[in-house]
Formats: structure tokens, C-alpha cells, sequence
């Protein structure tokens, strides 16, 4: 659990302040389409996309908003791209640092820099830097204005879900609030409430995996600096304050940094901010001002539900996954949830696909959750050796990487999070060998400039035939759904992307921009 000894902190909202609602007066329960339990990044995601797809929804969460401190900060491109779509990602930009830029050291030397988007043509950064509650805050303001424009999002603070009985097509709630208890019934219950999550624990669900066995301590503070806006890590630095290091840079001036402290600690000890000063005294120098904004310690744990679905009762984020946090895989993982399932359950909704299309979501997330807790347990072991062989091998490869390139392929500082292919996925479709495997059905579409924009904006958030350098195909309609049609010409970023060494393609797009078939 994290503790807080913050000095100072400017980052609690109130965002969604208890309200009474109509509900809790009811006779007897009332029924929603859709209940989402906890107001985070992921459940406010749900909530948005599906309120702009025309679902109704309500948002039960047991704050008012945001807590305090920084948490989850760093928020990948893929994840930049989601909340483009949802109508949130501008003033996210304004607010974040952007970087792209990695330094990897060992003690006092500085074996290699990493660019983790060399590649030109892309509207979104590789990452920014943005404390969770101002994404959450950026999220609920996206929210505000789907509602005017009549999105049903209904968001309850102070709402907690005490209990949790399935039934065969519908989920009765029991609710507590200020007010007293109330109940709620939904015919499908999205379960976004942390890792701890009371609703898992309540429907007596597993959460397996690995608790690795060391302590990390982060330590938020607010300074002036010329560091530039780039993600320092350090292997057994030569300031001694851990025995790994972590630094990069946040807005309104405060800067993140992790501290690795070994297993057996004292963690009451460790969190006395004179202990804490101590540590950043010897990382800066004695002479850099600044202050303690939040600080918490935390362990590493790569954890996971057997199954993300449940009959109508999902899970997502951190409810459903835990990873460690270097690779920052939680929050950008808990948003590909999000956009893995809102286009399914809306669909469902409508009548448009079978119940049966949110097996899919169990599945191919699923699937990113392995992949995610593979890079997560991998980066672990290297960052934190279990043994003096593995010690001395990572030792190893640290030196070699310095010099030859090929061992930097090796060092494992956190392997940045990047957006999930689903291959394998009962819903690719028919792909064409020797065309770019960046774009093989099952990945995530790849951007790329247009003479008029860009092409994620212009595929949109439906199901689109993208024809490059052939005839427009015909719009299709099928049970009730239709198919958007794009045609472009190539340029050298869609035929780099998109073609390879083919004079054309046609593309089969789905809602969350992955590529169903080519």
C-alpha cells in the first residue's frame, strides 16, 4: 500500500462532489444499462467512449476525485491517441512534457541515449509526462462536454459498492453513501476499482502472480533545474541514495524520482522525510533548493485474473492486471482496456453483435496482459538481481553497452510501454504476406501525415475500408452496421506503413484502430 508524507501538495481535485440521486429514493431498484465501478484513468475512459457511442452510463467511485500525488505519470502515444479520439488529448498536451529521449548510466557514466520516436510523421509525441489527477482531470473535462453535446454520463462521488450479486443478465449493487445505503441493479458492471479491488475480492476471484522482493521509493519534489526533459536511469549510481535511480521531469516544476531500497527495510524509517531529503541531497548536490511534494514506497508486483470477463461483469486496469511500474505499462495498459472494450459492449448494446463478441475482449487483453507482465517481470530481474551470477551477468552487459551496440538490446532499464498486436485474435482476419508486419491485422494502426491532416483522425472511431492506390470500395451494411470507406493516395509514410513492396491495399479497420484484415 502507498503511503503519503507529502510536505506540500497542489494536486487533489474535488471533481464529482456527493449528490443525492433520484435512485436512492426509488421503491425499488433501479436499473442501468451500464454501471462502471471506480472513477479513475480507466473508468473514466469506459465511461467516455461509451457515452459518445450513445450509451448511457454511471459512474459509481467512493472519492470525489483524484487523491493525491503524482502516481501514474507517464502516458504513451497509443494512449495519446485513444484520448484523441475521446476528445481529450489537447489539453493534455499543453499540460505534459513531452519527451522522447532516454539516458541509461551505469555508476558516473553514461553508457547509451535512446529515442523512442526517430521516426518522423506522427501528430503525438512518444510520451508526455502528466500527473494522474490532471489526466483524470482532463478526462472528467472531455466528459463534461460529451454531455453537452448528449452524451448520458451520470458520475456519482461517494458512491461505494459494498456489494455484488450476479444473476444471468443482469449485476444487483449494493451502495454506500453519505446519505445511507441504497441499491442498484446493471445489466453489465465494469469493475475499474484499483488493484485491491473490493468488487474482485467480493465475487471471490483470483489475482495470481509475482510479488517481487524489493522496495522502491518515489520522491516527488518541486525545483527549479536545467535537466533536460529526458528519462534518466541509472544502474548503482555513484550518489549511493539506492541501487538503482530513476529521474524525469513533470509539470509545474516537480520532477519524479525512484529510489531502489532492497528488500529487508524499515518503512516507517525510510518515509521520514529527513531520510527521504537525505537520499535526494546526495542525488542533486547540497546546494539545489527544493521541496517534498509527495513521496510513497512501493514493491513490484506483475499480477492478473485468470479471465477479464465474468458473465456481466468485466474487469479492467488495474482490477483486472498489476505490472511493475517501470515500463509505465499500468495506466497506458488500463486505456487499451478501455478501447479494447467500449466499441464491443456498444455494439452489444445496440444489438448490432452477439454477446459473445466480449469474449474477444477477455481474450486479446488477455493477451496484452501477458505480454505486459513478460517485459515487467524481464525488466525486474535485470533491474533487481536475484543473485551474484545474475548480478554479475547484468554487470556484464551494462559494460559492454557502452561500447557495442548490440548489448544495449540487452540492458533492460523498463522496456517502454508500447501498444499491444493482437495476433492470434479470433477476430483477424485474412492478412497478405510480404506487405509491412507493422501493420499485419491484429496491430494497432500505425499514423501517418495526410495532405489534409492525419490518418488516425481521418479513420475515426468506426469500422473503415481504407483503399491506398486502388478504387474506393463500395460502403457496406451489414445487421444493422456500416462500414466507412477511405481512399488515399500513397505517400511515402503510407507506403512505408502500409504497402512495403505492394502497388495497393485495402485495409479493414476497426473501431479501436486496430487492423481486422488487409
Amino acid at each position: 500500500m502507498n503511503e503519503l508524507v507529502p510536505d506540500r501538495c497542489t494536486l487533489a481535485f474535488r471533481l464529482y462532489p456527493y449528490t443525492r440521486s433520484p435512485d436512492q429514493d426509488a421503491t425499488s431498484p433501479v436499473r442501468r444499462k451500464v454501471v462502471i465501478a471506480g472513477g479513475g484513468p480507466v473508468g473514466l475512459a469506459t465511461a467516455l467512449d461509451l457515452g459518445r457511442r450513445g450509451v448511457p452510463v454511471v459512474v459509481l467511485d467512493d472519492h470525489e476525485g483524484p487523491g493525491l500525488g503524482s502516481r501514474a505519470l507517464c502516458f504513451a502515444k497509443r494512449t495519446l491517441e485513444i484520448c484523441d479520439r475521446l476528445g481529450a488529448v489537447q489539453p493534455m498536451l499543453q499540460k505534459g512534457v513531452q519527451w522522447n529521449v532516454g539516458k541509461v548510466f551505469h555508476d558516473d557514466r553514461m553508457l547509451y541515449e535512446f529515442n523512442l520516436l526517430p521516426e518522423g510523421g506522427h501528430a503525438l509525441p512518444a510520451f508526455i509526462n502528466l500527473q494522474q489527477p490532471w489526466f483524470e482531470h482532463f478526462l472528467h473535462d472531455a466528459i463534461e462536454d460529451a454531455q453537452t453535446q448528449g452524451a448520458w454520463i451520470e458520475i456519482r462521488g461517494k458512491n461505494r459498492v459494498d456489494g455484488v450479486t450476479p444473476a444471468s443478465d443482469h449485476v444487483a449493487l449494493d451502495i454506500m453513501t453519505p446519505d445511507g445505503p441504497y441499491k442498484l441493479e446493471a445489466d453489465w458492471l465494469i469493475t475499474c476499482d484499483s488493484a485491491r479491488s473490493p468488487i474482485r475480492n467480493m465475487l471471490g476471484l483470483g489475482f495470481e502472480g509475482r510479488v517481487f522482493e524489493d522496495n522502491f521509493l518515489i520522491a516527488d519534489v518541486k525545483m527549479r533545474s536545467d535537466f533536460p526533459t529526458e528519462r534518466w536511469f541509472w544502474f548503482e549510481p555513484q550518489f549511493k541514495s539506492g541501487d538503482s535511480a530513476l529521474l524525469h521531469k513533470q509539470p509545474d516544476d516537480i520532477w519524479r524520482i525512484d529510489f531502489q531500497l532492497g528488500w529487508n527495510i524499515d518503512r516507517a524509517k525510510e518515509l521520514e522525510p529527513a531520510r527521504i531529503r537525505a537520499r535526494v541531497d546526495a542525488m542533486l548536490g547540497p546546494n539545489v533548493h527544493y521541496e517534498l511534494d509527495w513521496c510513497s514506497i512501493y514493491t513490484f508486483q506483475c499480477r492478473r485474473m485468470e479471465e477479464f470477463r465474468h458473465g456481466p461483469v468485466l474487469f479492467a486496469g488495474d482490477a483486472a492486471h498489476q505490472f511493475s511500474p517501470f515500463g509505465a505499462r499500468g495506466a497506458n495498459s488500463g486505456i487499451q482496456d478501455a478501447d479494447n472494450l467500449a466499441w464491443k459492449l456498444a455494439l452489444v448494446l445496440a444489438g448490432t453483435a452477439p454477446e459473445s463478441l466480449l469474449d474477444s475482449y477477455d481474450q486479446e487483453r488477455n493477451h496484452g496482459a501477458d505480454e505486459n507482465n513478460l517485459n515487467s517481470t524481464r525488466a525486474t530481474d535485470f533491474i533487481t538481481p536475484k543473485s551474484a551470477v545474475s548480478k554479475l551477468f547484468r554487470n556484464s552487459v551494462l559494460q559492454l553497452a557502452e561500447t557495442v551496440p548490440f548489448a544495449r538490446t540487452v540492458v533492460n532499464s523498463g522496456r517502454l510501454s508500447l501498444p499491444c498486436t493482437y495476433d492470434g485474435s479470433a477476430l483477424n482476419g485474412p492478412g497478405v504476406y510480404g506487405m509491412p508486419p507493422r501493420s499485419r491485422p491484429g496491430s494497432p494502426c500505425a499514423d501517418a501525415p495526410l495532405p489534409n491532416g492525419w490518418l488516425l483522425n481521418a479513420l475515426g472511431r468506426d469500422f473503415t475500408l481504407m483503399a491506398i492506390e486502388t478504387d474506393e470500395p463500395e460502403a457496406l451494411s451489414a445487421h444493422g452496421l456500416t462500414v466507412r470507406t477511405l481512399k488515399l493516395n500513397a505517400t511515402d509514410a503510407l507506403r512505408d506503413r502500409y504497402l512495403g513492396s505492394a502497388r495497393s491495399a485495402v485495409y479493414l479497420i476497426r473501431p479501436d484502430q486496430h487492423v481486422a484484415a488487409r
